[in-house]
């Protein structure tokens, strides 16, 4: 039966034609508190469901804000991890949600946030490895965020840290991984390949050139990830909604960046 259930329940947030997804992480706030985009949260989740993302990453505190609205639906998923910036190490991310728990609030998925070459590795990977058999019990499809970030790392983007990040979540019973895009079709392909399990990128900081991101989530769709976990760079966008259509089309369409600059330019 928890087959079945994880087998519906990525159908909510993945789309099941394309097997891509947009997802839209919206959990900032407990990291770096009220930033534009998500100030107000309820307009936030309806600009991208207008747009029509796939799913929301939010903690558990946002979810009676509602995520299911004018007839819209959009995939839940309740964020596990967290840490502040306000702490002397921001990398360490603890537990603050179960996955019981995020069950009961109706979530079709969870997510877990792991850096990696720090040192508190070790607690996060342990508190992965629980979390991974917790979902597996439940049948709750899990996505994995994982960054190469600490003192061991000289740089985040490097290719050869990358793939071993999403190695990681793949071996540690993931569903889907989250990691940085590296920079070009080719070096991206090298993490999809050694990645047996859908591969998305984040978005990072924001970033001025919708060209800019839009070669970013084409690039990877091109190297065969599977879509894109991306938040500022459509939350605090001018317009999320466009934004998402315009991902939307080079991710399930095939289309373009310049197809999608035009969805933009509406």
């Amino acid at each position: 039966m928890t087959i079945i259930g994880k087998k519906i329940r990525m159908e909510r947030i993945m789309n099941r034609n394309t097997g891509k997804t947009v997802i839209v992480p919206m959990d900032h706030g407990i990291s770096v508190g009220p930033i534009d985009g998500v100030k107000k949260i309820k307009d936030a989740i309806e600009n991208v469901s207008e747009g029509g993302a796939n799913a929301i990453v939010e903690h558990k505190g946002l979810v009676g804000e509602g995520h299911r609205r004018h007839g819209r639906d959009i995939g839940l998923i309740v964020h596990l991890s967290a840490s502040t910036m306000l702490s002397t190490d921001p990398n360490a991310k603890t537990l603050v949600c179960k996955v019981e728990e995020a069950l009961k609030l109706g979530a079709d998925a969870v997510s877990i946030h792991v850096n990696l070459g720090n040192g508190h590795e070790k607690e996060m990977l342990n508190d992965f490895g629980w979390v991974s058999n917790e979902a597996r019990t439940w049948g709750m499809p899990l996505l994995a965020m994982i960054y190469p970030r600490g003192p061991e790392i000289t740089n985040e983007y490097d290719v050869n840290v990358v793939k071993h990040a999403a190695r990681v979540g793949y071996e540690m019973g993931a569903d889907i991984v989250k990691v940085s895009y590296t920079g070009s079709v080719e070096s991206f392909r090298e993490v999809v390949d050694g990645c047996n399990i859908p591969v998305v990128i984040a978005g990072g900081e924001k970033m001025d050139s919708d060209q800019d991101i839009l070669e970013m989530v084409k690039g990877a769709i091109d190297a065969g990830g599977a879509g894109v976990s991306i938040g500022r760079n459509i939350f605090q966008h001018r317009d999320p909604t466009l934004m998402v259509k315009a991902m939307s089309a080079i991710i399930h369409n095939g289309q373009s960046v310049a197809d999608a600059l035009r969805i933009l330019q509406k």
